[in-house]
């Protein structure tokens, strides 16, 4: 019988606080750490890593001497706190020579990455997931919206993050610890961040590694909602500060990939309970006052649209936003029925399509109550508050105050289209569910015909351009709103889609099996049978028909961008694989949309 081969052992990675620019004193420490009880793989840095003194000319601090050669990094550094007043000149060169994803870090130096914006990675067998710079008006140095919408959208991909490296602390982190013994600046609102707070609230990483209070802390672990695993908090000091706190730390964690199931189940006997465990509602990080006075008025953009479709109110249906709040700012002037009895009902958890239509098309899957008795408990619901709120903080339920609806194309009763923000190219177009649905393979059969014809009319619309459509949805367990993309390729590369794809799949280790090949419709409707409510799946429709899957363990982790990627790689566009390199402004997309819309006139099914 063969001999068991060894288990490898855990990776061995030191934590360092905010730097200030004094890479000398850091990497002497690291130098010494090293050789003393190393070799460790990795130094991870979090808080400010350059000087905070000086101006963008020229700053006191080690970096340049780094940068430029004339010393040498110990050991792999990765750092995410890319502010200061000199360190948008010395990361301009790297952030002029980035191309593409470099979700593992630009190379600054020799052995020195910046982990730019936000994304994860793999080190070493763990999983890294990270939010470079910090809260602020926005700029150098400071995290965007697309950022944290990146990481939610990361959030809910299968698998477990093992660290999760940010700035600032999460607001709450002492929530429920024994702070007895704790220095008084922990207990210093300063250097707190609520939007951290929600991330790692939802990303329920192993490690939550945290600089900027000056101070170390190590808290003791706490039980996630909704997951089996505990989260350990460690802040760490500054780099060289006077007070003696601990600014290096070395752990070796063994990936939660290769962890038994009872190792990842385990709760030591000091565990707390989550500190976020009745996190905030979701807000953008501008105040929501800030929003224009207009935005009272959006969720009604899809009825005046279907309105001016059909010429006529639909004066019998519910105003979604007198039944979920208690009042309308159109008073009197909405076309909607305000119905104080509904909001009763809504209020104890009834699911609003069966308020309003008087039945749910979701079914089992849905998580609200399909009775106007007393009685509206429902198997594994979760609390209303928590239900609501996660779909007004959906990007693409319509009744959401976050929906950008100047990108949709077109309304149907059952899908919507929209224009995809940060298109990978011209006519980039999603089909989404009007009603909040995880997956477009849970859809009732009416919505599949509806979804058909929309399907339909984008290949039309393609082959007058001279190109064909490639299809693709990700669909996982933690997903909330579907949203299955279509990306026009030109005719002559479109017998490269298969092969493509089939490359990209074996780089990652894993083989496609393919659905039904004898025809588009047959495969669709043998993909929908094959598919289960709690599967994670990857599919993408080629254009001769056939369907490719992928079927995803709970514990892999593949990437949510997977489809995007492989097509900017075929369309020799590597640049564009992340969304966020493709930004417009509004008025662009406005125009982008006005566009689409007059050459899909003739196309539109819901016309």
């Amino acid at each position: 019988m063969a001999a068991t081969p060894p288990t490898p052992a855990p990776p061995r990675i030191l934590l360092a606080g905010d730097a200030h620019g004094r890479l000398h004193q850091l990497f002497k420490r690291v130098k010494s750490v090293n050789q003393s009880t190393g070799p460790f793989h990795a130094l991870l840095c979090v808080g400010q890593f350059f000087s905070p003194e000086g101006d963008a000319e020229g700053a006191p601090g080690d970096v340049a001497e780094y940068l430029e050669g004339r010393a040498a990094v110990p050991i792999p550094t990765y750092f995410i706190g890319d502010y200061g007043p000199a360190a948008p000149r010395l990361l301009s060169k790297a952030a002029a020579g980035a191309r593409g994803f470099a979700p593992g870090g630009i190379e600054i130096c020799p052995n020195l990455f910046w982990l730019r914006g936000s994304n994860g990675f793999t080190l070493h067998g763990l999983s890294v997931v990270y939010l470079s710079g910090k809260k602020g008006p926005g700029g150098p140095g400071c995290y965007s919206q697309d950022d944290v919408d990146a990481l939610r959208a990361l959030a809910e991909e299968p698998g477990i993050v093992d660290l999760f490296l940010t700035n600032e602390w999460p607001t709450g982190v002492v929530n429920g610890a024994d702070n007895s013994n704790v220095p008084n600046r922990i207990l210093d609102p300063h250097g707190y961040d609520p939007v951290v707070a929600e991330l790692v609230a939802e990303i329920k990483p192993r490690y939550h590694i945290a600089g900027t209070k000056g101070v170390f802390y190590s808290r003791e672990p706490y039980v996630n909602d909704s997951a089996a695993h505990v989260t350990r908090f460690i802040g760490l000091a500054n780099v060289g500060n006077k007070e003696k706190q601990k600014f290096i730390h070395a752990i070796s964690p063994t990936p939660a990939s290769t962890m038994s199931s009872a190792d990842i189940h385990a709760k030591p006997p000091n565990a707390t309970l989550s500190p976020y465990a009745a996190p905030a509602k979701s807000v953008p990080m501008e105040e929501a006052s800030k929003r224009p006075a207009d935005n009272t008025d959006g969720q009604y953009w899809r009825y005046d649209v279907k309105r001016q479709r059909q010429g006529e109110a639909e004066g019998g249906r519910l105003c979604f936003k007198f039944t979920s709040s208690g009042s309308c700012p159109r008073g009197s002037k909405c076309h909607y029925r305000h119905d104080e009895e509904a909001v009763e009902h809504y209020q104890r958890n009834v699911c609003f399509d069966f308020l309003n239509k008087g039945k749910c098309e979701r079914g089992p899957e849905c998580k609200f109550a399909h009775s106007l008795s007393g009685d509206t408990s429902v198997g594994d619901a979760k609390p209303r508050s928590e239900r609501r709120r996660v779909e007004s903080s959906c990007w693409f339920c319509l009744s959401s105050p976050d929906v950008e609806s100047h990108l949709v194309i077109s309304i149907g009763e059952a899908y919507y289209c929209a224009l995809a923000k940060g298109p990978l190219v011209p006519n980039h177009v999603l089909m989404i569910p009007v009603e909040h649905c995880p997956s477009t393979l849970m859809m009732p059969p009416e919505a599949e015909v509806e979804l058909g014809r929309y399907k339909n009319a984008l290949v039309k619309y393609f082959e007058k351009q001279g190109k064909t459509a490639v299809f693709f949805e990700w669909v996982s367990q933690h997903s909330r709103h579907a949203n299955l993309q279509a990306v026009p390729v030109p005719f002559s590369k479109a017998d490269a889609v298969n092969k493509i794809f089939h490359l990209a799949a074996k780089r990652l280790g894993f083989e496609f099996s393919v659905v039904n090949p004898d025809g588009a419709k047959a495969a669709r409707e043998s993909l929908i049978s094959q598919s289960e409510s709690k599967s994670s799946i990857f599919y993408v429709e080629l254009p001769e028909g056939k369907i490719l899957l992928r079927m995803i363990d709970g514990n892999e982790k593949f990437p949510a961008q997977f489809g995007r990627e492989v097509l900017a790689g075929l369309l020799s566009m590597a640049e564009r694989a992340d969304w966020r390199n493709c930004k417009l402004t509004k008025e662009e997309e406005i125009k982008m949309v006005d566009d689409f819309k007059q050459d899909f006139h003739e196309f539109d099914p819901a016309e």
